[in-house]
């Protein structure tokens, strides 16, 4: 079993990781999984055998490429603003909106390993993100927030659901609210304003194509 240090977390990932550049963000480095890696050829099995959850921290995921891809192309969204970025996983939409220039950002994914994997991934890429491990959707969307930013959150019903209801708060609030996604089946697009859409590289191992059409869309 993996302790659940995070001195033993932060080695978990050195270990079965590598610092590489996605795909559709060429700028930022991240400590990823692919085929050269250990974790890249774990199951579902041996993940649960060593007290793992699925690392979705490892990877990085179409509709947090394309997120990442608005801000950094239009900083404006976020500069001098402060920011939350939800299910951040590896930290990529994050580091990103720190990188244009937002004021605060928050990364908040119920893994902790995000956190240590968020440390590791803004310490390369020369910023500095907070990072909470509580699940933001127990409670109102935090009012400082001016900016939510969310990347491939809509992957099961009940979760879609309940994201999408808390997102909308925080739009009834006055946050400007972003979500990157490559079609998910729970994605609900009626009533959104789409933004931009990109060609995403990605790989068969996570998706059922090489290249995800993904879009980033808006609450109005």
């Amino acid at each position: 079993m993996i302790a659940p240090t995070p001195e033993a977390r932060r080695g978990f990932i050195l270990e079965n990781t590598r610092l590489q550049a996605p795909p559709h963000t060429p700028e930022l480095v991240l400590r990823l999984a692919d085929e050269i890696t250990p974790i890249w050829r774990l199951t579902e099995e041996a993940l649960a055998e060593i007290g793992l959850p699925p690392p979705f921290w490892a990877f990085a995921w179409a509709g947090g490429q394309a997120l990442a891809r608005h801000v950094l192309d239009s900083p404006d969204l976020v500069a001098g603003k402060n920011v939350v970025d939800f299910a951040s996983g590896s930290g990529i939409v994050a580091i990103a909106a720190l990188k244009a220039g937002a004021a605060r950002v928050l990364a908040a994914d119920i893994d902790v390993f995000c956190g240590e994997a968020l440390a590791l991934n803004a310490q390369a890429n020369g910023v500095g993100a907070e990072f909470t491990g509580e699940d933001l959707l127990d409670a109102p969307p935090p009012a400082w927030a001016e900016v939510i930013l969310a990347g491939d959150i809509c992957y099961e019903k009940p979760l879609a659901e309940r994201v999408m209801r808390w997102l909308g708060a925080a739009r009834a609030r006055g946050a400007t609210v972003l979500i990157g996604d490559p079609g998910r089946s729970y994605f609900p697009r009626e009533g959104l304003v789409k933004l931009a859409e990109y060609q995403v590289p990605t790989t068969r191992e996570l998706e059922d194509m090489e290249v995800k059409k993904t879009a980033v869309w808006a609450l109005p």
